[in-house]
């Protein structure tokens, strides 16, 4: 999420110079921004200006000077915009959440992490709980981090499998309830928000794949919030898995609603039902997880073109075959290889791995997942 772009108009509560005739204030000088980006701020006044560079450059700041300027810059807009009170509260305090989540999960952002969704409300000793279990142990067991809700029922289940120095627990305050719910994660890695979009929207941030179990209204939000993300590219591609124990029809009968209600309208494309794999076995979860990212890393859009960086190059029968199987996705051209591009280089963005490139079509997402895991 940015700020208004650089540029933007000032709106009428922007301080103007109190003497219209008076000399024009100095050039506004910039701190140097981070690998040659531009990080000059716009709020209609070139002294608040030159105020916010010379704080920025107070700070001995160096890096990405370019976003931290738009930051401050928001800010102080913020404030000449003329919001109240509580619209600063609001948006001071998901700040706040956002900060404090970056700095908890920044010394493990070199381990992938798997949600697991699910109910609170899941009794110890029932098929969800000790299937949640399992599936904990078995992501921790491949290496993986699991990020839960830090409450009862399904979120201790996996924090119990995947045991408390492979787990986060991400908190939300509740009136009805205490906020960490029994502790079960280290309080370094126990996240605490006062909003749910912005603990969603750490979730989403920080996850590579998601279980969900049988839940509320809580765990159905969460799942098409997540598919909503997917389906509009908003989200990359992630491995989505719908844990149904066995002899539970929960998910079954969501799938036939969204077949019956959403597909047969017209409101859902059948893709859009390939963003999801129901299981009952926690190996067959697994082995979808992990599948995904057998040669598949990460993506990234440099001038208009989707990068993905694998884990391992392609064979060129591989390289035909995506070719000729996902050509309706591509705009112009075909997937090639490529080598780490100048944007990503100036970044030191994963420079060393193989890499695709194609003209994506930024519509078919549903395709873009099936592309991946054809990778």
């Amino acid at each position: 999420m940015t700020g208004e772009p650089h540029g933007a108009r000032p709106t009428d509560n922007s301080p103007r110079s109190a003497d219209p005739g008076a000399a024009p204030p100095p050039p506004v000088t910039a701190p140097q921004p981070s690998r040659g980006r531009s990080s000059r701020p716009r709020t209609g006044n070139p002294a608040i200006d030159q105020a916010i560079l010379d704080l920025i450059a107070t700070t001995g700041v160096s890096d990405d000077v370019d976003v931290i300027t738009d930051l401050v810059t928001t800010a102080v807009r913020f404030g000449l915009d003329g919001n109240d009170r509580g619209e600063l509260k609001l948006i001071s305090s998901a700040l706040r959440d956002l900060r404090r989540a970056a700095n908890q999960f920044r010394p493990y952002r070199s381990r992938r992490k798997c949600s697991i969704f699910g109910s609170a409300r899941t009794p110890q000793g029932t098929a969800a709980y000790t299937a949640a279990e399992e599936m904990g142990a078995a992501l921790a067991a491949n290496d993986w981090m699991v990020i839960t809700g830090g409450g009862p029922g399904i979120m201790t289940a996996g924090v119990d499998g995947a045991g408390r120095d492979n787990s986060f627990g991400v908190t939300i305050r509740l009136p009805f309830e205490p906020m960490d719910a029994g502790g079960i994660v280290p309080d370094e890695r126990l996240v605490r928000f006062r909003h749910f979009f912005s603990r969603k929207l750490t979730f989403m941030r920080e996850s590579s794949a998601y279980v969900v179990f049988p839940g509320g209204f809580g765990t159905l939000d969460e799942t098409f919030e997540l598919l909503t993300l997917i389906q509009t590219g908003k989200e990359p591609p992630v491995p989505v898995v719908l844990f149904e124990p066995e002899g539970d029809t929960y998910w079954k009968l969501w799938k036939e609603f969204v077949n019956d209600e959403l597909l047969v309208a017209g409101l859902v494309s059948p893709v859009d039902l390939d963003l999801v794999r129901i299981t009952s076995s926690v190996d067959e979860a697994m082995e979808y997880i992990d599948g995904f990212y057998r040669v598949f890393h990460s993506m990234r859009y440099v001038d208009g073109r989707l990068v993905l960086r694998l884990e391992s190059d392609v064979s060129d029968a591989t390289l035909r075959r995506l070719n000729a199987e996902f050509s309706d996705v591509l705009v112009e051209g075909e997937i090639e290889r490529t080598t780490a591009l100048p944007p990503e280089v100036e970044d030191d963005d994963e420079v060393w791995r193989p890499r695709l490139l194609l003209a994506f079509d930024n519509w078919h997402f549903g395709r873009l997942h099936q592309l991946v895991r054809a990778l």
